[in-house]
């Protein structure tokens, strides 16, 4: 299970010189911009797009490979980090979401909501989830990029 959520990312530039931003580490998706700057904010939408898809196909996330040279590390929106985390602790757990929602004594369909990319869930909630999947939630701020 990987412990954080951000990926390298690729950018080339196209012949209509324009930046494409691909991350390797899924094998599919780009995005592009028009500046280097604006490549990177739309791979922060790709990114988490990535990782939704990878939820709802049931497939394992992949494990980030090094950032480098021209591979800048790109952090997805906290919600979708959350929400990858939790999905990978409870495949790891090998529980079902009943037995999960039985643990944390709370309706089978809140466990399903809490493990949907597209519905918003509070973050006490989350991090109450991971506890539960003997998971501890941390946060680090570093200087924007």
């Amino acid at each position: 299970m990987p412990d954080t959520y951000h990926y390298p990312a690729e950018i080339e530039r196209d012949e209509d010189g324009r930046y494409v931003v691909a991350f390797p580490d899924f094998g599919w998706g780009a995005t592009d911009g028009a500046t280097r700057d604006e490549a990177l904010l739309e791979a922060k939408d790709l990114l988490r797009e990535l990782i939704a898809t990878t939820i709802r196909e049931g497939e394992d996330l992949p494990e980030p490979s090094r950032a480098g040279k021209g591979r800048p590390l790109v952090v997805p929106p906290v919600q979708i980090a959350l929400k990858a985390a939790l999905y990978e602790a409870w495949r790891q757990a090998g529980i079902s979401q009943r037995r999960l929602a039985r643990d944390l004594d709370v309706a089978e369909s809140e466990v399903r909501r809490m493990l949907n990319p597209e519905h918003s869930t509070k973050a006490a909630t989350m991090d109450r989830a991971l506890r539960r999947l003997g998971k501890r939630v941390t946060v680090t701020v570093d200087e924007a990029a």
